[in-house]
């Protein structure tokens, strides 16, 4: 496949899953303690949940271990060409934002395609990023729970079995210890705008 199509196919996919995912939307109870940090009104029902991955380093670790303290988690790949590289440096320049005001967020990057993204592949490729930046991958059955928690949707497009592309959604998700997921973020989110909502949330969890 040519890899001008290729690239075209996958924002175009991108884009209508998103589009979809964006018609349902997700909701949190009025009310709570973070209504002035979210994005925007939200409806149809709750993200989240509890998973079981393998980190970059190796080891197996559930959803607790990992969301240790405000957390922005982000479903991508690292054979990805364009659209999963722009929103992890968005996120890492957004955490590095914070750092330098002493807020810490984790930066967490959540493999899509385990076949190819081993820990030694992704503990390389988020060393590009941030230094704090988490890469989890697992086997499909694990992937697949975690995605489907975040109703993120996923499909590989196998023609090359070696340079395949993956279609996935594209948004990252804010989420907090002890409280769970508790916004999303779009991709058109400029990073000074997510530092300032991330800022939010960590300073109303305290």
């Amino acid at each position: 496949m040519d890899r001008r199509f290729a690239l075209a196919a996958v924002l175009v996919a991108v884009v209508g899953l998103g589009g979809t995912w964006l018609a349902i939307r997700l909701t949190q109870p009025g009310g709570d303690g973070f209504a002035q940090c979210r994005g925007g009104a939200v409806a149809g029902g709750s993200l989240g949940g509890p998973f079981t991955l393998v980190s970059e380093t190796g080891e197996t670790v559930t959803s607790e271990e990992v969301i240790d303290r405000p957390s922005l988690l982000y479903f991508g790949y690292t054979y990805c060409p364009d659209v999963c590289p722009i929103d992890a440096m968005r996120n890492a320049q957004a955490v590095e934002m914070l750092d330098a005001e002493g807020i810490e967020v984790k930066p967490v990057f959540i493999s899509v395609d385990p076949a190819r993204d081993t820990p030694e592949v992704l503990a390389q490729y988020t060393a590009n990023f941030h230094d704090r930046m988490l890469g989890l991958t697992g086997s499909e059955e694990q992937v697949r729970e975690a995605a489907q928690a975040y109703r993120v949707l996923y499909s590989a497009n196998d023609d090359d079995p070696e340079f395949y592309t993956v279609n996935h959604t594209a948004f990252s998700y804010i989420v907090l210890p002890e409280v769970g997921f508790v916004d999303v973020v779009r991709r058109d989110e400029a990073p000074e705008a997510l530092a300032d909502r991330l800022a939010c949330f960590a300073r109303a969890a305290e």
